[in-house]
């Protein structure tokens, strides 16, 4: 049985949680998160899972991972990202003065 390295990562508010697994080849980005001891370090993610990503491209949990492989956890976003660069704009606009 081959073995590869793969690593799962996840930007929690306190700080990157990040845990290097070693593998059997075949291994799903479901079975990594299973046995990287997320759900024990994060028990409020239990009931609603984040999704999951390789490499920034969001994939399924059946995915077939590869070695070296980065699976990522994506937290779900509180605010709207173009909202917020509305209001930053508007923010820089109104110190400088101009309506």
């Amino acid at each position: 049985m081959l073995v590869m390295q793969v690593t799962i990562a996840f930007a929690a508010p306190a700080g990157l949680w990040r845990k290097a697994l070693q593998v059997p080849e075949g291994t799903t980005a479901g079975e990594v998160l299973s046995l990287s001891g997320f759900a024990r370090e994060f028990p409020e993610f239990t009931d609603h899972l984040p999704v999951l990503g390789v490499y920034g491209e969001r994939c399924e949990p059946s995915r077939v991972l590869h070695e070296a492989d980065r699976v990522e956890l994506y937290r779900p976003l509180v605010f709207d990202p173009q909202e917020s660069r509305r209001r930053r704009v508007m923010h820089r606009k109104s110190k400088a003065g101009r309506p």
